[in-house]
């Protein structure tokens, strides 16, 4: 009797999970996002939304849980019940980093959530200001290991991706340089401008108008592809000055553990028909967001690519002693 009651409560949960991903989505969904609104991972999280939502004749909504580098609304999506409408917009921060930055860190990306798909990826630009004296990634390096520490790198905070692929270039490059936090992008952007501080990587699709304004300079890529239409002339780090260095700040969007597999292909399948908009991943394109293949953006893909990016940045973390707790 014991036996027949738990084969019949697995049969019922079995029909309860069929039954509600044939439903779903029968209400609006929520994207937690855990930055303020109006920030770069917001702006982004909401466009693809607004695409993803038409595709399925659902309303997405926007949650912004902010606090703690990104932590606090990982922590609450984790915890969320995974009947596929509570998803995390995750960004390399607090998904790939965030084990390695942070010692008490209450959510595991790996083993707390299932991948749905990846955003298009964002490179980063080397900048400096436009009296620099640096013309090349190469007479930054030279200058760098001429005199330790002298350099100064603004980031736009401690953890930060600007602040985190800095590490990974001064790792590469075998140099020493000095890292300057700010409390956000705009004001170590506006140091840069002032010559308050000497280089600084920045996202390609905020760092464009800076640039193409003619404020700032570019030195190089950290993707492994030019940009020709965005940085016209701008070669990667990777094509002569640090082979096989890539690394980019990417997003995606993440269910709590345990979500209906039919919901999450559902939700990818919504997602490649709004990248079949033409008109919309030009205009990504154009801001310098590098579009991917289309089996990157795959649920599988995505989880491996966390899984790697978590091993990877608990090197250069380690490496470079940064501990945000």
């Amino acid at each position: 009797m014991k036996c027949l009651k738990t084969l019949l409560a697995a049969l019922c949960i079995t029909f309860s999970a069929g039954a509600l991903a044939q439903a779903w989505p029968a209400r609006n969904i929520t994207w937690i996002v855990p930055f303020a609104a109006g920030g770069p991972t917001d702006a982004m999280a909401r466009d693809i939304a607004d695409k993803v939502s038409k595709q399925m004749g659902q309303v997405i909504v926007i949650e912004n849980a902010a606090g703690a580098g990104g932590t606090i609304g990982a922590a609450k999506a984790a915890r969320a019940t995974p009947d596929g409408y509570t998803f995390l917009v995750g960004h390399m921060g607090y998904m790939g980093a965030g084990p390695a930055l942070y010692k008490k860190l209450s959510y595991d990306p790996v083993k707390d959530f299932d991948a749905v798909f990846r955003f298009p990826d964002t490179p980063l630009v080397l900048l400096v200001g436009k009296s620099s004296p640096y013309k090349s990634a190469a007479d930054l390096i030279a200058a760098a290991k001429a005199a330790p520490g002298k350099v100064n790198f603004s980031n736009a905070g401690l953890g930060s991706s600007s602040h985190l692929i800095a590490a990974l270039f001064e790792a590469k490059a075998g140099i020493d340089v000095t890292q300057v936090a700010y409390k956000g992008a705009a004001p170590a952007i506006n140091d840069l401008i002032a010559g308050q501080v000497d280089v600084m990587f920045d996202q390609s699709n905020t760092a464009l108008p800076q640039v193409q304004g003619g404020r700032l300079t570019a030195l190089a890529l950290t993707s492994t592809s030019p940009m020709p239409q965005q940085y016209p002339g701008v070669p990667p780090l990777a094509e002569k000055v640090l082979p096989g260095f890539e690394a980019a700040t990417w997003y995606g969007l993440y269910a709590p553990k345990g979500v209906p597999r039919e919901v999450v292909q559902k939700m990818h399948q919504a997602y490649l028909k709004a990248l079949g908009d033409k008109e919309w991943t030009r205009r990504m394109g154009s801001q310098g967001i590098l579009l991917l293949p289309d089996a990157s953006y795959a649920p599988e893909a995505f989880a491996k690519h966390t899984a790697s990016e978590v091993e990877r940045w608990r090197k250069v973390v380690t490496d470079a002693k940064i501990q945000l707790d």
